[in-house]
């Protein structure tokens, strides 16, 4: 007979809010009934089991909001459900698995919950619930399995300064800060992009041949099927080309050179690139009062097309295009979830998975694993509706094609403004 699970209410911070605790609690528990235990803030974690941890303002550096014991106690401890209150905010965290594939035993994946001080302005979420089964009662294959969009452990060390307790990152995770916990703080050297060090053989190797289409492809920059006239900067792996119908005037997209399909697929060079292209195009849209959206939607598509739409400042603040994005998201029962800033989204997809991401001026991230079907304009909807762009009617690419005339002057507007920022130009 299986185990009834036990069901659980854990709450951030009560800052002596008891009544409106108390009433909320009463209105959740008549509609979906009594709850087994309910926990309140310092952090805790569970494991089948409460572990209540210290939160005394010493342990925390408040500048970025990191605690290397707690970073210490949940590697050690490996709990199933970690919650945090300080901060009061509320996040959740993609779990994160807590052995290494192919080289240990697996483990049960960590879930990481920060909640919000009760009874906040902002009426952030302050009340998580859910159903956990102690760990002893449970079978070991159910208890290891790993959930679809598990990430790595974001407080990896080295076997020998685990021993003695130093918080250092692996070298494969470029990750300086996770949320709330920063393990960065002595990091040593950083390793180059393409993971050798900097200092490595003064002979670069030779880039290899960009991978081919199987058939005719509109954005492979060698194919005769891609619009030359719309391409405003070429770089050594990628290019830069005027969105076709674009949201407006210097709507661009940042496309690799060779055959990719998405970000996750691309070679370590290639993803190097892409990065600069990016904080490239933030400054300069920055010097012309403009936020930068940018966003991938890898589902119907062939090949890579990295939307950088620029929003005025005037406009929106970054929280309202988050909010944006959030709300119409949640209208159409899309499940979009916010990701730590330095994650590499690799470590959340796999290639050839389906997924929509988003990422903000900020750092901030908002990725969606499309399970079955999407809106295929989504982020263009999100973009051009009141809140943002006010250009309702611009959702769809295709009601928004103008002359190739027309399209060659843009291009050749966006190349002149573009070129002090070119850094293709440089030796």
């Amino acid at each position: 007979m299986a185990q009834k699970p036990l069901r659980l209410l854990a709450c951030g911070d009560v800052e002596g809010k008891f009544d409106i605790l108390f009433n909320r609690v009463q209105a959740i528990q008549k509609k979906s009934g009594n709850f087994d235990e309910i926990s309140l803030a310092p952090p805790k974690m569970l494991n089948g089991r409460s572990i209540r941890l210290a939160s005394r303002k010493g342990e925390v550096d408040t500048k970025k909001c990191g605690s290397a014991l707690v970073s210490s106690l949940a590697t050690g401890l490996k709990p199933r459900y970690h919650f945090a209150a300080l901060e009061k905010t509320y996040y959740e965290r993609l779990p994160y698995r807590n052995h290494i594939i192919l080289q240990e035993n697996a483990q049960h994946a960590t879930r990481f919950i920060a909640l919000a001080n009760v009874g906040n302005p902002e009426k952030k979420k302050y009340l998580y619930a859910f159903s956990i089964v102690p760990m002893k009662l449970m079978d070991a294959a159910e208890l290891v399995k790993q959930p679809p969009d598990v990430t790595e452990n974001p407080y990896r060390k080295s076997g020998q300064e685990a021993s003695i307790g130093k918080q250092i990152l692996a070298p494969v995770e470029e990750s300086a800060c996770q949320f709330f916990f920063d393990l960065n703080e002595k990091q040593g050297r950083k390793r180059s992009s393409t993971g050798r060090d900097s200092k490595s053989s003064p002979h670069p190797k030779q880039p290899r041949k960009p991978p081919q289409p199987p058939g005719p492809c509109w954005f492979c920059l060698a194919s005769p099927e891609v619009e030359k006239h719309l391409v405003v900067n070429i770089g050594t792996h990628c290019y830069l080309a005027l969105a076709k119908g674009g949201l407006s005037d210097d709507h661009v997209l940042i496309l690799p050179i060779g055959h990719y399909q998405s970000v996750v697929e691309l070679s370590a060079e290639v993803v190097e690139e892409v990065e600069k292209y990016k904080a490239t195009l933030r400054r300069f849209f920055k010097s012309r009062g403009k936020w930068c959206v940018v966003f991938e939607r890898n589902y119907k598509s062939h090949h890579l097309q990295l939307q950088v739409i620029p929003v005025p400042i005037s406009c929106s603040t970054t929280d309202d295009i988050k909010d944006a994005f959030i709300t119409q998201a949640q209208e159409q029962q899309i499940e979009l979830l916010e990701i730590p800033e330095h994650s590499d989204i690799k470590q959340i997809a796999q290639p050839g998975a389906a997924y929509f991401y988003v990422e903000l001026d900020t750092g901030e991230k908002l990725f969606h694993r499309i399970k079955k079907n999407f809106p295929l304009q989504f982020g263009r909807e999100v973009l051009a509706s009141e809140a943002i762009l006010n250009v309702p009617d611009k959702s769809d690419w295709r009601q928004c094609q103008i002359s190739k005339e027309d399209e060659e002057t843009l291009a050749r507007r966006f190349r002149k403004d573009f070129e002090p920022y070119d850094f293709t130009l440089d030796d």
